[in-house]
């Protein structure tokens, strides 16, 4: 079990426009600290005391110190440079230390409180909480997108992002989309559908409907990803089997500063064109052992949708094993 701790400590030279340098608008980067580095912060004019795990206390601590230097020759720190402090300390979040308690990943929208069910959820609810990237990889019904909206609700309510982006990619079940009427994102917009009515349950249509002419909520093919740069985001890619590998390498290079994207998709289900590769696939097994990327792997077990949705992946599932060996 790990220790907790709590320290308290001064800055000096005690200066009030460097304090307010430090802490950002509305003490914005004391809270990307907060939980970055899952810790509590109390803060009284130059005195701090933070709290939380030992080793995560400490690295605050020399965030909070180094970033204070900073705004000797600068009036502005940006969440970048914040995020780029915290990186260069080494600390790293291991959540295979953290055991999964239901309690502790119960995730709150407006509208509703998301509990996750099992092991597998609650594994991913953390991951998504803890890493930057996230893929989260198998069969329909296990609950993937859902709760990726849901976190993403929770942040946007939380003040943790300032938009949310919903990212499909224009293929499904092999449908061609050109004889519908409309441009690319009118032809894409039916089957963004699973994702308008996950926003709609947790947020109430009023709501998404504003968000949306706001632009704080964007919904849209996967094409209208490339040239851009995330920051301060939180991004789905849905239906992530039916990526080309260039197409996964682009929208994973658009992940900016402050930004958590989720990647889900059934690398059983992909409907790409024959002779060209899935960009998922091809990214679980590229990015596997690379650190600050999280991987959750569903099974036919964590089907949460009509009990005989689980029986159905199963039977498929065995039925295709059999066909593999005996060819």
């Amino acid at each position: 079990m790990k220790e907790n701790d709590s320290r308290q400590f001064d800055l000096h030279p005690v200066d009030q426009r460097r304090l307010t340098t430090l802490c950002g608008q509305f003490d914005e980067h004391i809270k990307h600290i907060e939980r970055r580095m899952r810790v509590n912060i109390g803060r009284r004019n130059h005195h701090f005391r933070v709290e939380g795990e030992t080793e995560h206390v400490a690295a605050a601590v020399e965030v909070i110190r180094h970033l204070y230097r900073e705004t000797e020759a600068t009036e502005d720190i940006s969440p970048d440079t914040v995020h780029l402090f915290i990186r260069e300390t080494g600390f790293e979040r291991l959540p295979e230390d953290v055991p999964y308690d239901g309690s502790a990943t119960v995730i709150k929208t407006p509208k509703l409180q998301a509990k996750p069910r099992g092991a597998n959820q609650q594994k991913y609810v953390h991951s998504i909480r803890t890493h930057d990237i996230n893929f989260g990889i198998g069969p329909a019904g296990t609950g993937k997108t859902w709760l990726a909206v849901a976190c993403a609700v929770e942040a946007l309510k939380d003040e943790q992002v300032k938009r949310i982006l919903l990212v499909r990619p224009a293929v499904e079940a092999g449908e061609k989309l050109g004889f519908l009427p409309g441009d690319l994102a009118q032809k894409v917009d039916p089957y963004l559908r699973p994702l308008y009515d996950a926003l709609y349950e947790m947020l109430g249509f009023e709501q998404v409907t504003r968000l949306i002419e706001k632009s704080v909520i964007e919904i849209a093919p996967l094409a209208f990803m490339r040239g851009r740069t995330l920051n301060n985001s939180f991004i789905i890619l849905d239906e992530s089997q039916n990526t080309t590998r260039e197409q996964m390498k682009m929208f994973l290079t658009r992940i900016g500063f402050g930004s958590t994207a989720v990647i889900t998709g059934d690398t059983t289900q992909v409907d790409l064109p024959r002779g060209q590769n899935s960009g998922l696939i091809h990214a679980a097994g590229v990015l596997s052992e690379v650190s600050g990327i999280g991987f959750t792997r569903f099974e036919s077990k964590d089907v949460v949708r009509h009990p005989l949705v689980q029986r159905i992946v199963e039977a498929y599932d065995s039925f295709d094993d059999g066909s593999s060996s005996g060819q």
